[in-house]
């Protein structure tokens, strides 16, 4: 994986692959792990991370063996009771500060959006100099997708504490008492930040795939 320090201006970047929710509107399991064009969703989604940060971890929970092809550290949840995305943000973070301390950031990627730009850590680091940002997520169209964003590894204590003692889980709850940067992306043939919910999906995924 490439070092993107002296692209982005803020140092070697730790990626986190947030594969921790439960996917009920794909019937459970692991989203990430449906086959798009004969490959797991995921594969496609480390294509496209791998070379946007230094090193990679996976956020999921459960049996850590299943991704074990991939050969990726894999971390649960560092609290508990499914906290949805922002419980992913504070494991990223907090496993970054242990295994990777030359990191003093991470970016965040869904782990269902096959098709998010390769281009996405360096312009929301663009974003969020040029703003003096505390932290950063993009946006396509008029929606915001806070789980593709920029996380400084300093913040791990604040947000432990607002999610155990505050019980805040909405990630715009949290990112609203700081300075949130917003990066723009357009939206072409389809939106670089479509995600994989549903089958049909799925199959409309597998159909922008093939043309």
């Amino acid at each position: 994986m490439s070092d993107p320090a002296g692209v982005t201006g803020i140092g070697p970047i730790a990626g986190i692959l947030l594969a921790g929710g439960q996917s009920r509107r794909m019937g459970g399991g692991d989203k990430c792990l449906r086959s798009l064009g004969g490959r797991p969703i995921l594969a496609h989604i480390i294509d496209r991370a791998a070379p946007q940060v230094s090193r990679l971890m996976i956020n999921a929970n459960g049996d850590p063996a299943r991704f074990a092809p991939f050969d990726i550290p894999v971390a649960a949840d560092t609290v508990e009771g499914f906290a949805g995305p922002l419980a992913g943000v504070l494991t990223g973070m907090e496993w970054a500060a242990i295994h990777a301390p030359e990191c003093a950031w991470i970016a965040t990627f869904a782990t269902d959006a096959p098709f998010f730009p390769d281009d996405l850590v360096e312009r929301l680091t663009v974003t969020l100099l040029a703003d003096n940002g505390d932290m950063a997520c993009a946006k396509s169209g008029d929606r915001r997708h806070p789980v593709f964003g920029l996380w400084p590894v300093a913040l791990a204590a604040e947000l432990r504490a607002a999610l155990v003692e505050g019980g805040i889980r909405k990630v715009d709850d949290w990112t609203g008492g700081y300075n949130l940067s917003v990066g723009a992306f357009a939206v072409d043939a389809i939106d670089p930040f479509f995600n994989v919910n549903r089958p049909e999906d799925l199959a409309a995924a597998e159909s922008f795939l093939a043309d």
